[in-house]
């Protein structure tokens, strides 16, 4: 589970109690948006820990900001040692960002120096025992302002060292991205498929966010978000192809999200079942 879709319970009801339901409802992983509890109350980060290994919870991983310009923010870029001494603490086994690689711009080589940034996070991560991610969304699979033949996602695989720098694929958005780049600013088409990422280069994708949409053409991103299951992804088939890659040694790690959950709990709940349902299919 992806804590960002719980945010609502655990700034009101805590990590514990949510924690508790997560165990409940079959859960074995989360991935942290952030360790405060709001009017719960404050807990340390070793407290935070042992909360979620007392609830058979691993943290796997963790979603911390790109860049402020603010030295004093809490991201990668102005204050990478603090983040990595938390995410340390935690005993995470990878620590990412969620931003896209926008702050130079959308050119090649604004994308370019992004990429410098990523490697230089994932040299520093790599220190410490964990992998640094990128978490996309879809704008990610646009196209670059100064040539439009060059899709900006390509030009993030190729800039950055594989063995320093992984990706997190946000299967709903990377969707949303299929939906709306399909066709080049010249007017070209530019079909992709997400999956062909993964199978290209599994060694890169250890972790993924598992959400679902309802197909909407009239939506600008193509899909309603909707509960894990009810949508129109075919996960038999995607997780299928990734878990069909496991004669590697691969480790890929699955976080379901919703971005906005009518009953986050509900969300969970049943989003769990249905991928529970899938085990014996994929």
């Amino acid at each position: 589970m992806q804590l960002y879709s719980l945010r609502d319970k655990v700034s009101t009801l805590g990590f514990a109690a949510v924690f508790a339901e997560l165990e409940r409802y079959g859960y074995d992983e989360v991935e942290f948006a952030g360790y405060t509890q709001g009017s719960a109350g404050p807990l340390t980060l070793a407290q935070l820990r042992r909360l979620a290994k007392d609830h058979g919870l691993n943290p796997i991983g963790s979603h911390v900001g790109y860049y402020a310009n603010d030295p004093n923010a809490y991201t990668f870029a102005d204050n990478l040692t603090k983040v990595l001494d938390d995410a340390q603490a935690l005993g995470l086994k990878h620590i990412g960002t969620a931003s896209g690689p926008f702050r130079y711009g959308d050119t090649v080589d604004a994308w370019k120096r992004a990429a410098e940034d990523f490697n230089t996070y994932g040299a520093a991560a790599r220190a410490r025992g964990m992998k640094f991610y990128q978490h996309n969304h879809s704008d990610e699979f646009g196209f670059a302002s100064d040539n439009p033949k060059v899709r900006l996602y390509d030009v993030l695989l190729a800039e950055t060292d594989p063995d320093l720098v992984f990706l997190e694929m946000d299967i709903f958005w990377a969707y949303a991205g299929q939906f709306r780049f399909s066709v080049r600013p010249d007017g070209k088409p530019a079909p992709f498929d997400p999956i062909k990422y993964v199978l290209r280069q599994p060694h890169r994708y250890p972790l993924f966010h598992v959400k679902d949409g309802v197909s909407d053409p009239q939506n600008e991103f193509g899909y309603r978000m909707v509960d894990v299951g009810d949508g129109d992804i075919d996960y038999q088939k995607f997780l299928s192809a990734v878990t069909r890659l496991r004669g590697e040694r691969l480790a890929h790690h699955w976080q379901v999200e919703h971005d906005q959950p009518t009953d986050s709990l509900r969300f969970a709940r049943r989003s769990s079942a249905y991928l529970h349902s899938l085990r014996d299919r994929c």
